[in-house]
């Protein structure tokens, strides 16, 4: 069975940081497309940032330059960096997994249950 835990969410002052980690157990990640997911309420989720089994990297373009996502596969975790929070990333974060080495294409496979965010101006 494969679970990912969400860990490292928490409340901040705009501008403060938080780091977010996602620990996989039962699946070996290292072949995978690994994402960060946020949705606030009352609003759709969105794609906040992927990071392929090359270490290829995307960001939604709100995030670009604030935040950095990357993974150690030895320790089954995927990390979000989140710099110069504003209020506006006020959600909870899901990490997922897509099977498959490229993140092009393709639903994620596992979802997490999600750590808030909540960023005060």
């Amino acid at each position: 069975d494969v679970r990912l835990v969400e860990s490292g969410g928490g409340s901040v002052q705009a501008g403060g940081s938080l780091r977010l980690s996602c620990v996989a157990s039962g699946y070996t990640i290292s072949y995978s497309c690994l994402g960060w997911f946020r949705q606030a309420p009352g609003k759709e989720r969105e794609m906040v940032a992927t990071i392929s089994y090359y270490g290829t990297t995307n960001y939604r373009d709100s995030v670009q330059g604030r935040f950095t996502v990357s993974r150690d596969n030895a320790k089954s975790t995927l990390y979000l960096q989140m710099n110069s929070l504003k209020p506006e990333d006020t959600a909870m974060y899901y990490c997922a997994v897509r099977r498959g080495s490229s993140c092009s294409g393709g639903s994620f496979d596992y979802w997490g249950r999600g750590t808030q965010v909540t960023v005060s101006s």
